[in-house]
């Protein structure tokens, strides 16, 4: 059984898709008690049995960062593949986030990092999201993908080289780990190790993609993640998309979503997992922006509209604004909103919209 995070749990229709904040009640060993990972589930609002999609997140090269991230910031990076007619399950490994368990993922200490075993821990995180999630009567447990970012795209590429019953296909967005500086990897040789090692025993169709500006991964060690991969055994598909943004590491993001869709549909396509012939609509929540706001406060209020929960837009009395977006409550959100508002030298800081609800 799935328990909410919020008290009560969360579940609202977005179009004709449902949306869901959880907890998944992990088990990392016999007879151990469960541990609690955040998590996010948006499906189809029909009757029946989807395929699921498992979208696993990076890590930040700060651990400061990791308490701060969280499952719903994801969610219109899911809502594109559940508007294509999947399940999709967005969640946090332990120690990110609300999860509990403590952070597993060392790669040892000292100069020889050990990529391939870190890779490996983690996919033991979505190896058991995927079992918990198997048993919801709307996820067709015989087609699963799982995809993944950064330290998720290795951690998804670990559990393809051993995956689970039901998993048919595995997409890697700027997978790696050990970028410690832009365009700094350390020991980058033990990454592609790690790459290769996987690639020995991977046989499910694998999808690479990597950016012209990926300042984490660059194209040269892109490639060279991608040989070792397949030239160890493994059948991936490697795609450079264009330079993206100031750091093509996040093309898969909510802004990035018109350049990496187009992508991840030819592949879906190609291995019959393609659900419908056309998305669902992306509809939103459409609200005329206060009259007080300037220009550029009107172009802020539409990207606010656009941008995934928890989120918060407040108001000074002279048309003075803040906002923040993707926090882990509402609550959150408006404080932070709050702050953002009064540190632009704005005084009568008041919300004017909480997630999708005008205030």
């Amino acid at each position: 059984m799935l328990a909410g995070l919020c008290p009560g749990g969360v579940s609202r229709a977005l179009a004709a898709l449902v949306m869901e904040e959880t907890a998944l009640p992990a088990r990392f060993g016999p007879g151990q008690e469960p541990t609690p990972l955040e998590a996010v589930i948006v499906r189809p609002g029909e009757p029946g049995r989807h395929p699921l999609v498992v979208i696993s997140h990076g890590s930040p090269r700060d651990k400061k960062d990791m308490p701060g991230m969280n499952a719903v910031s994801r969610l219109r990076e899911a809502e594109e593949f559940a508007r294509r007619g999947f399940v999709v399950l967005v969640f946090m490994r332990r120690g990110f986030g609300a999860s509990a368990g403590g952070f597993a993922e060392t790669v040892g200490t000292g100069d020889n990092p050990d990529y391939a075993a870190s890779g490996r821990t983690a996919a033991e995180d979505i190896r058991e999201a995927i079992r918990i999630m198997k048993a919801m009567p709307y996820v067709d447990p015989a087609r699963i993908v799982c995809v993944g970012q950064s330290a998720g795209g290795l951690a998804t590429l670990a559990l393809a080289a051993d995956p689970p019953q039901g998993v048919v296909a595995a997409v890697n967005f700027a997978g790696g780990k050990g970028s410690t500086a832009p365009d700094v990897v350390k020991k980058e040789s033990n990454l592609v190790g790690a790459f290769a090692q996987y690639g020995r025993t991977a046989r499910i169709p694998v999808l690479f993609v990597y950016s012209e500006n990926d300042h984490f991964f660059g194209p040269r060690l892109a490639r060279e993640l991608h040989a070792a991969f397949n030239s160890a055994g493994g059948r991936a598909e490697f795609v450079m998309a264009p330079a993206f943004g100031e750091d093509g590491h996040h093309l898969f993001s909510r802004k990035g979503i018109p350049q990496w869709t187009p992508i991840v549909d030819a592949f879906l396509a190609a291995h019959g997992l393609k659900l419908r012939e056309k998305p669902l609509p992306a509809e939103r929540t459409r609200v005329s922006p206060p009259g007080k706001l300037a220009e550029s406060g009107r172009q802020a209020f539409e990207n606010y509209l656009d941008a995934p929960p928890h989120k918060a837009f407040v108001m000074g009395s002279r048309g003075g604004y803040g906002w923040s977006t993707g926090k882990r409550t509402a609550q959150e959100a408006l404080e932070k909103a709050t702050e953002n508002c009064r540190s632009n030298g704005n005084d009568g800081c008041t919300p004017v919209m909480l997630d999708d609800k005008p205030r």
